[in-house]
């Protein structure tokens, strides 16, 4: 058992049912959801607002928050360990991206992707990911959209 740091991400999903993907700047062809820490004392609700806006440029009145799952946990590979922790514990939010809400702005400071798509969520590929992030994956696109993933 160890110290997992607490994490919120996104499904942010568009008025067509499609769910954002975003490419990692530093890592070209890794896809994930917006999402980050959560800071110490943060309440877990503002932190996915703040990522949000931090990442991909869109403020709480752009999208509604439909619901919310924690419990996803995925450990750091061997040696990979950050600031103590062993891994992560995540808090997923569906997003609905409404109507009038502005383009995304992927350019933020510091900006974390180099760029996004649209996608149904059943064409989501877990070669996208780092192995140890799989299982949280497929778990979360399985509760939040009745995916399986292969």
């Amino acid at each position: 058992m160890g110290n997992y740091r607490p994490n919120v991400a996104a499904l942010m999903v568009n008025e067509e049912g499609l769910l954002l993907v975003c490419e990692r700047l530093k890592n070209p062809g890794a896809w994930q959801f917006p999402q980050g820490g959560v800071d110490a004392g943060e309440e877990f609700d503002l932190a996915v607002q703040r990522e949000i806006e931090e990442e991909i440029g869109l403020k709480a009145g752009h999208y509604e928050v439909e619901k919310s799952t924690g419990g996803y946990r995925y450990d750091f590979p061997k040696g990979a360990e950050k600031r103590g922790f062993v891994g992560q514990e995540q808090t997923y939010y569906l997003c609905r991206v409404k109507g009038d809400a502005p383009e995304l702005n992927l350019m933020q400071e510091p900006r974390e992707f180099s760029q996004a798509k649209w996608i149904e969520p059943r064409e989501f590929e877990l070669g996208w990911l780092p192995d140890f992030k799989v299982k949280v994956y497929r778990e979360v696109m399985r509760d939040f959209f009745e995916v399986e993933l292969d």
